[in-house]
């Protein structure tokens, strides 16, 4: 009689590749922890002589980091909400309302994706220069307030409705919006859910377009900011790596947080 495992085969398979991408986080925290010298050994520490958490404190005190935390949290919870909020009315009356030349619209949005943001670049940067947005946290806001990805992922999930239930709303008198505010939107907080997760993700990890729109020190934001520690002959890579933990300690937490209802709408999404 062959003994069965407690835990899935797959486990074997999955539990070497996540300690594979984990190793990077841990190797980052170890060396936040350490001093200057520790970090230019060779071979490495696994573990530090001493656990530096003066390493966080000087960060602080030596950049201003809560500064480019608030424009970092700024910018990116607002370009989620607007992302939560114009994709879903687009992606609604794509999936739902019909008007002439939705499909070639739909298509047009959708081919946008394919174009890489190097080739949009400079002409995105001379529309905000012309509208004078040039080292304000505006020029990071606006252009990020709808994506194409967001309008295609709700209009599919949108699609995986019953049509029943808003024709019901109909019936008893209820709008358009009214159907997609109290029949809609509820239904679809996994989708919700995933597109602020990835919203959050891209923004909060952006780093090209603010290297272009932003100069002043006051107005950067946290991966721009990390910059700032790498030197032209040295880089202080304890403080970076400190840094570096911080930059990403709120991403983990809403991953974590949001991890049930991430994987719902993935898996959801696209399913008529």
């Amino acid at each position: 009689m062959t003994r069965r495992l407690p835990f899935s085969p797959w486990h074997l398979v999955l539990l070497p590749i996540a300690l594979v991408m984990v190793a990077p986080l841990a190797w980052m925290v170890v060396t936040s922890l350490e001093t200057v010298d520790e970090t230019r050994r060779f071979p490495p520490l696994l573990v530090p002589e001493s656990f530096e958490w003066r390493n966080y404190e000087a960060v602080l005190r030596n950049a201003p980091f809560a500064r480019w935390f608030v424009n970092t949290m700024v910018v990116t919870v607002v370009c989620v909400v607007g992302n939560l909020v114009f994709c879903s009315l687009a992606g609604y009356a794509f999936a739902r309302l019909r008007f002439a030349g939705r499909g070639l619209a739909f298509i047009l949005i959708l081919s946008t994706v394919m174009v890489p943001f190097q080739v949009v670049m400079i002409p995105l940067f001379l529309i905000v220069r012309s509208a004078g947005l040039i080292d304000t946290l505006a020029a990071l806001i606006l252009p990020n307030l709808a994506t194409a990805f967001g309008i295609f992922m709700m209009r599919q999930f949108f699609r995986t409705l019953p049509l029943e239930l808003e024709e019901a709303a109909r019936i008893d008198g209820a709008s358009r919006l009214g159907v997609l505010v109290r029949i809609v939107l509820p239904l679809s907080a996994p989708a919700l859910a995933t597109l602020a997760v990835i919203t959050f993700m891209w923004t909060w990890n952006d780093f090209l377009w603010p290297l272009i729109t932003i100069y002043s020190e006051d107005k950067m934001t946290l991966q721009l900011g990390l910059t700032t520690f790498q030197g032209q002959h040295q880089t202080n890579t304890a403080l970076l790596m400190a840094a570096n933990v911080m930059t990403m300690a709120p991403i983990l937490l809403l991953f974590f947080a949001a991890q049930r209802w991430f994987v719902r709408g993935i898996a959801t999404t696209g399913l008529k």
